[in-house]
């Protein structure tokens, strides 16, 4: 059992709060940058498109999710809608595919191959999700269940800051922060030991995202959260889907990549 009296604001700044959750996000921006930037040069891609690519992922992974967060939060925006422009709420989900259809408009333009560069990105994206749940567990918001079991793990969280998410103060919380940060850091070992076996293009990107989604799928079954559509949380149903769509994809791929080998 951990406990957790951190405040979740690191400092102030006039009247802004800069979070620790804040700061690990940036960190874990700068850490997919800089991975991308060494597989780029790794493979021969130009470096400066992945500058390029940051500037506008970043930008349209903040707009895609506050939007998947607000319709996820429909009820409450209808009755606060002076909140719409409040960018307090965001969701994984959303950053991902925004930054994946900023990286597609880039290809396209530029006529570059998206599937090469989804390979050149995704260790570093999923590191960089790992980063950012070092400021979830900081933040106190995605916890699970109270008093788990023991074998389990728990984490209790003291400072009165903490309870602006609804984070129960004080009771053992099964630590799901923790098991997304453990399950990023596995899959960013099995893409770090795969990104020079695997020659077909477009196969490594292909195997982050199933299973970042069946990790995230699997711990959000233990986390307090909002049913969004069939008693299932909104994040819980995406993961369903791109489970359905990228795990064919995936064979077709190595398929056709065996038979041209």
């Amino acid at each position: 059992m951990v406990t957790i009296g951190i405040d979740p604001v690191a400092f102030t700044i006039g009247t802004l709060d800069v979070r620790w959750y804040g700061i690990m996000v940036t960190l874990g921006v700068l850490a997919t940058i800089l991975v991308s930037l060494r597989e780029a040069k790794r493979v021969g891609f130009p470096q400066d498109d992945i500058y390029n690519i940051a500037l506008w992922a970043i930008i349209s992974g903040i707009l895609v999710s506050r939007l998947f967060h607000v319709i996820d939060r429909w009820d409450y925006y209808v009755q606060h809608p002076e909140q719409l422009l409040n960018f307090a709420g965001l969701t994984i989900y959303g950053a991902v595919f925004g930054a994946i259809l900023a990286i597609i408009i880039y290809c396209w333009i530029k006529k570059l191959s998206f599937w090469k560069l989804g390979d050149i990105v995704a260790p570093g994206a999923i590191l960089g999700q790992a980063i950012g749940r070092v400021g979830c567990l900081i933040n106190g918001c995605c916890y699970g269940f109270e008093d788990p079991p023991a074998w389990a793990g728990a984490i209790i969280y003291t400072h009165p800051n903490h309870s602006l998410f609804g984070t129960p103060l004080g009771v053992p919380l099964l630590p799901t922060a923790f098991y997304h940060l453990v399950w990023n850091l596995v899959v960013f070992g099995i893409l770090w030991s795969l990104r020079r076996r695997i020659k077909v293009p477009g196969v490594l990107f292909l195997i982050y995202l199933p299973l970042y989604a069946l990790g995230d799928l699997t711990i959000r079954s233990f986390r307090v959260g909002e049913p969004f559509l069939f008693g299932l949380q909104q994040a819980q149903l995406i993961g369903i889907v791109v489970l359905l769509i990228t795990v064919p994809w995936l064979a077709v791929k190595l398929w056709r990549g065996r038979k041209v080998s």
